[in-house]
């Protein structure tokens, strides 16, 4: 640790050195990206099954899938994103050009949480590589497999001056968070983001960060409620809850919620089959005080589904449960595991008022045919995006922005987002020399009033 400073400061020269800033360079680290990532594809799915016990299907599909799939989508059109762009100049500025430059940080700091750790760590480096940065890369101590598995690779695939992996655990992310990057990406649970955000504050770094919260769906009696069933529970239950935008509580409508927890019944056999406790295509729990905590809140209310456990594999069955209040310490903070409380409501007005009462979710979700209930949840409430009658999809379009707002993070990313995350945007006037307006000066006579003229 002692040597961190040492390390930014090599990243800095070779930033400075101008190296990473051509198009043709950052095509080609790009490419090298991609290319490492499917050579060690079987290495990855085999570290996110030690870690999380992720089958190959869950694996690729939210992870090296992801990641493929945004390199392609960036290498489409970053040419496009790196052009200085042209905006109009007032007529103050006659004779002039004006322009948008977008800039690289520098050197960024990029801190990976564990849930996801292989896509939450490369997905914000490919950002980081098209706007012309260098990095540094902090993969969670909590997956140890998938960390060696990204060190070995990145070590393998990028100078150490360019892009460089530093493992380690808290200590270690304390040393980095004093060091003078020029961008901090984090993310991460809302505890631990003040924290990043307090040490860049110290030293005026900027940050990005991806935080969560408690993020609501909420199914109205007007949904497809076989439909709605199948995607709560996907969207609840893939890496068994432990993902940032899953739906962490539930309101349903009273009229249909007997109906709806049927269907939810069914879709869970379907997706698990009669024991998800040893389900090849159900994940683990990621350590065992996370598991401690989760098994905790089975106690908060009746269990309806579920909550079945074992302690030695850290696995929790998918859970619902009912007969939750506000008060109950599964409803205090973001649950992030396999556990659904459900609530039930008769007016829409006041499920909107108790979310406002909250701080703003991450992600949230509402399942009705009306479209007019659909614009009002969307203009009444305040979260970072969501899905009208589906769950986690938003964050797959390349072509939205994904981030969170107040508690639930600072910024966004994905796609043109990611390359403007880690760029800022210079402004430029290209003034004209051929000719000049006195009046601009003060000693001009009528200078004052021409200037009103022109700008009242």
């Amino acid at each position: 640790m002692e040597r961190l400073p040492e390390l930014v400061q090599h990243h800095k020269d070779y930033f400075y050195s101008g190296q990473t800033k051509s198009f043709e360079f950052r095509k080609k680290q790009l490419k090298t990206l991609r290319n490492a990532i499917k050579e060690y594809e079987p290495e990855v799915i085999q570290a996110l099954k030690d870690d999380l016990h992720k089958s190959e299907w869950e694996a690729y599909t939210t992870e090296i899938g992801f990641l493929l799939e945004e390199i392609k989508f960036t290498l489409k059109h970053l040419i496009e994103w790196m052009n200085p762009e042209k905006v109009k100049s007032p007529v103050t500025h006659l004779g002039s050009k004006s322009l948008i430059h977008q800039e690289p940080y520098g050197v960024s700091l990029i801190i990976a949480p564990w849930n996801y750790p292989f896509q939450l760590q490369l997905a914000p480096l490919i950002g980081a590589i098209a706007a012309g940065n260098c990095a540094v890369l902090k993969p969670s101590e909590l997956t140890p497999a998938v960390s060696a598995v990204i060190g070995k690779m990145i070590r393998e695939i990028y100078p150490h001056k360019y892009i460089s992996v530093v493992e380690g655990g808290v200590e270690t992310s304390t040393e980095l968070l004093k060091q003078a990057f020029d961008h901090i990406f984090f993310t991460g649970s809302v505890p631990v983001g003040k924290i990043v955000m307090e040490a860049a504050a110290k030293q005026l770094i900027p940050v990005t960060l991806e935080l969560g919260g408690k993020s609501p769906a909420i199914v109205d009696k007007d949904a497809n409620l076989k439909l709605a069933a199948k995607r709560i529970l996907w969207g609840k239950f893939t890496n068994a809850g432990q993902t940032c935008i899953a739906p962490d509580y539930l309101y349903v409508h009273s009229d249909v919620k007997k109906v709806l927890l049927l269907h939810m019944q069914e879709a869970l056999q379907e997706f698990y089959g009669e024991d998800p406790l040893t389900s090849e295509v159900y994940a683990h729990l990621v350590s065992d005080r996370h598991f401690d905590r989760l098994k905790g809140f089975l106690s908060n209310g009746d269990v309806l589904i579920g909550g079945q456990h074992k302690a030695d594999d850290r696995v929790i069955t998918p859970t619902i449960m009912e007969n939750i209040s506000w008060d109950d310490p599964v409803m205090q903070e973001e649950i992030f595991g396999p556990i659904l409380p459900v609530l039930e409501f008769t007016d829409l007005n006041k499920v909107i008022e108790e979310v406002r009462n909250q701080p703003k979710p991450l992600a949230l979700y509402f399942f009705s045919e009306s479209e007019q209930k659909q614009d009002k949840i969307t203009s009444s409430l305040s979260f970072g995006g969501g899905c009208m009658n589906d769950t986690l999809m938003h964050i797959v379009s390349p072509y939205l922005p994904f981030g969170g707002v107040g508690s639930s993070g600072t910024g966004s990313y994905h796609g043109k987002a990611s390359f403007e995350a880690f760029s800022h945007q210079k402004s430029i006037v290209k003034q004209t020399t051929k000719f000049d307006f006195s009046f601009r000066y003060p000693s001009a006579k009528n200078g004052l009033k021409m200037i009103k003229r022109i700008m009242g």
